[in-house]
Formats: structure tokens, C-alpha cells, sequence
């Protein structure tokens, strides 16, 4: 599993604002280029985000889907992206000690051909890309906070 972290100075509702709204998630998560569909019970658990991945003109359309739901606390996703196969996504989100909101997000491939790679190889490559989902999460939910 790859967990990266990330403290924002947005508050902890701050960032949950943005993980609330389906239709941010091109916005922050890196390699989803845009957004079909969006269940209107988003973020319950079995709410699906209907998304394209990849860039343009090479899209692939998939959905990720809530697992569990703690609003203002936790989100934990089940991600598609065929043909290189599945992902469980953890997120959470603690206040900070001196203010601000700590960004946990761990991640997985649960099925599919990434799951040949050795975990370290597959780590180095979902690490730096998960590191820039959360800075880009950061600087929205900060947008939104005073």
C-alpha cells in the first residue's frame, strides 16, 4: 500500500467541501480528465462517479464508486481505470495541531494487470502521482477556506 500525507491550512470542512463534490475530481485527482456523471447521493456509500481517463483524444470511461463514508472524516473509493485495473482509495482527514487539516490518502490495486508489478516498483509509480493529487486537493480546499 502507498500512503502519502499532506497538511493544508484549509479547515478539515474545507477539504471535505471539495471530496463532496463529485464533479471537483478531475480537479484533483491526477489522470482523471474529466466528469460524465455524478450519482446524486455522492459521497453515500455505492454512489458512483462516472469519469474519463487519460488525455485527450485517448479517453477511457470508467467510474469510481464509495466504499464507506464518514462525512467530514474519511472516504475510502474503489477506483477503475481498465484496462491497467482497480485501486482502493483511503482517505482522511484530521485536524492539524496548529490549525489546518492533515490529508491522509492511501492507495492499492486490488485487480487488474497492475498487480504483476513487484509492490515496490508499483509504489515508486503510484507515490509521486499521489503526492500531486493531494497537493491539488490542498489547493482547492485552501481556495475555499478564509
Amino acid at each position: 500500500m502507498v500512503e502519502v500525507r499532506r497538511r493544508t491550512r484549509a479547515a478539515v470542512g474545507a477539504v471535505w467541501e471539495v471530496l463532496a463534490d463529485g464533479w471537483t475530481y478531475p480537479l484533483w485527482v491526477v489522470g482523471a480528465a474529466r466528469m460524465r456523471a455524478v450519482s446524486p447521493d455522492w459521497p453515500a456509500p455505492g454512489a458512483r462517479l462516472h469519469h474519463s481517463l487519460g488525455l485527450w483524444p485517448i479517453l477511457i470511461d470508467d467510474t469510481t464508486h464509495v466504499l464507506d463514508c464518514r462525512p467530514g472524516s474519511e472516504l475510502r473509493l474503489r477506483g477503475r481505470g481498465w484496462p491497467t485495473g482497480e485501486v482502493e482509495v483511503h482517505l482522511l482527514l484530521e485536524p492539524a495541531p496548529e490549525g489546518g487539516c492533515e490529508i491522509t490518502m492511501r492507495e492499492e490495486v486490488t485487480a487488474g494487470p497492475g498487480r504483476l508489478l513487484l509492490p515496490p516498483v508499483r509504489h515508486a509509480l503510484m507515490a509521486p502521482r499521489n503526492v500531486e493529487t493531494l497537493r491539488r486537493l490542498a489547493y482547492l480546499a485552501e481556495r475555499r477556506s478564509p
